[in-house]
């Protein structure tokens, strides 16, 4: 099997490296970087050494520059799954380049389209994935690969499970075929709403939690705040479209469990440097990645009040983010809110 994935952060390498390595079936991958220096660095090293330095690139694996996935990926590369691994607002430009494709295509992005209007009461806030994809591509076959997973894991080989969800059953099947192995277990959904609902909304509530943690509040607390946030999520997501069932899958519940409490997290680190007193601006810069918390935050609460659906925690978050609260003050306003059955 033939697979492109397009952009070589540390996602979308393991991935590559993952599926390099598989015994259970033999796949040409190539890699595709948009910097060529970073391209030339790995394909003289083997190692990407910028997002996932430490774990060694398969020989097999092929490393290529994007710029010229236009112009020769689908005719002459042929690939028979492409797969885009960049961040949330890279997605609707990497789908309009693909041009008339009939390839199966699939994101790993977890989160929402930054809006045109960034105000509080935007009328138009930003896109899921898939409506993003609607507007470009309406008729491809396409779906998205998510679940608790953290990069540096599954490179090294360490045991997984993900998601495959589409509403195609030959996408869904060509992920199985794909990263299906001995090592990363893919499981299918259908549910393509609740897959990337959980995977976005999770990042905002590991920011949460990471503030919980900050902040020393406790183990009673965190517990409270993820399953509270759980909840948010799938009262959401069901509002979105998604089934509630899905939220306690691996998108939902194990993402959730893995983002807000891991060491590797980079939304939880978000918190936690907040918590420390650090601002918005230093947190991210000391990451050295895109946290996509930061980024969906205001886009989660939006949509959620056009719905109808009352957030608090995802709501508090955005205030911290935008300071108008500072941590003790975040926490202070969930605390203080109404008492009610659950």
């Amino acid at each position: 099997m033939k697979i492109a994935i397009l952009g070589a952060g540390a996602w979308g390498t393991a991935l590559a490296v993952c599926a390099s390595r598989s015994r259970d079936a033999e796949h040409a991958v190539s890699l595709w970087a948009r910097d060529p220096a970073q391209v030339l660095q790995m394909q003289t090293s083997c190692v990407n050494q910028r997002y996932l330095p430490g774990v060694r690139l398969p020989q097999a694996l092929a490393i290529r520059n994007l710029a010229g996935f236009a112009t020769d990926g689908l005719g002459g590369h042929g690939a028979d799954l492409i797969v885009v691994a960049t961040p949330m607002a890279a997605l609707r430009g990497m789908l309009q380049g693909l041009g008339a494709c009939q390839t199966p295509v699939v994101w790993l992005c977890k989160g929402f389209e930054p809006g045109a209007d960034t105000s509080a009461d935007v009328s138009q806030p930003g896109l899921m994935a898939h409506e993003v994809m609607e507007q470009t591509h309406g008729h491809l076959q396409a779906g998205v690969l998510s679940g608790p997973s953290f990069a540096q894991e599954v490179a090294r080989g360490q045991p997984t499970a993900l998601v495959a969800g589409s509403a195609h059953a030959t996408v869904r099947e060509c992920l199985l075929r794909a990263f299906h192995s001995r090592t990363l277990r893919v499981y299918g959904s259908d549910d393509l709403i609740g897959v990337e609902v959980g995977g976005a909304v999770k990042n905002v509530l590991a920011i949460a939690t990471g503030l919980c943690d900050g902040l020393h509040l406790g183990l009673n607390a965190r517990a409270a705040l993820i399953t509270r946030g759980l909840h948010e999520m799938s009262r959401f997501g069901v509002a979105l479209g998604a089934r509630a069932e899905t939220f306690m899958g691996l998108s939902g519940l194990g993402d959730l469990v893995l983002t807000a409490t891991g060491d590797l997290s980079r939304n939880r680190k978000v918190g936690l440097a907040l918590a420390s007193g650090q601002t918005l601006q230093q947190a991210v810069a000391a990451l050295g990645h895109v946290a996509e918390g930061v980024h969906c935050a205001r886009t989660v609460v939006q949509r959620a009040q056009q719905l109808g659906v009352v957030m608090p925690i995802c709501a508090a978050v955005v205030e911290l983010l935008d300071g108008r609260f500072k941590p003790e003050q975040a926490v202070a306003a969930l605390m203080a809110r109404g008492a009610r059955d659950e």
